[in-house]
């Protein structure tokens, strides 16, 4: 059993798609906080902050730093890292996992301005 970067497959057919593309920025998505996180350690590319900012004031999100012990394994962080473009993960819902299916129309409505906007935005 390999256990490392990019011995899942699904990791692997992400870490492809990204190097097939050419991205301006990246969201990723988990369950838990209502929060964006929007920086990789001292990794600050242009103007990533600013577009967090967006993300947060149309979702009503709070913008912050990645905490220390959530860095190093995501794919925002490799993104950012090997891209020097915005990355972003997005921590939607509150309450305990897996969050129920009541919370969708919320979550729904909290991220639909970020994904028009991840779209939309000039770089």
């Amino acid at each position: 059993m390999d256990i490392g970067p990019l011995t899942e497959p699904e990791a692997l057919a992400i870490y492809n798609f990204t190097l097939a593309h050419d991205f301006r920025l990246i969201l990723t998505y988990h369950s838990q906080g209502e929060v964006i996180y929007w920086q990789f350690q001292n990794y600050n590319p242009p103007n990533s902050f600013y577009i967090g900012q967006q993300f947060a004031n149309s979702s009503g999100y709070s913008l912050e730093e990645t905490p220390y012990n959530s860095s190093f394994a995501g794919y925002k962080d490799w993104f950012i890292q090997s891209y020097n473009r915005p990355g972003y993960t997005v921590e939607v819902g509150l309450g305990e996992n897996p969050l129920p299916i009541s919370q969708f129309d919320k979550i729904y409505r909290d991220n639909l301005g970020i994904l028009v906007q991840g779209t939309t935005l000039s770089i």
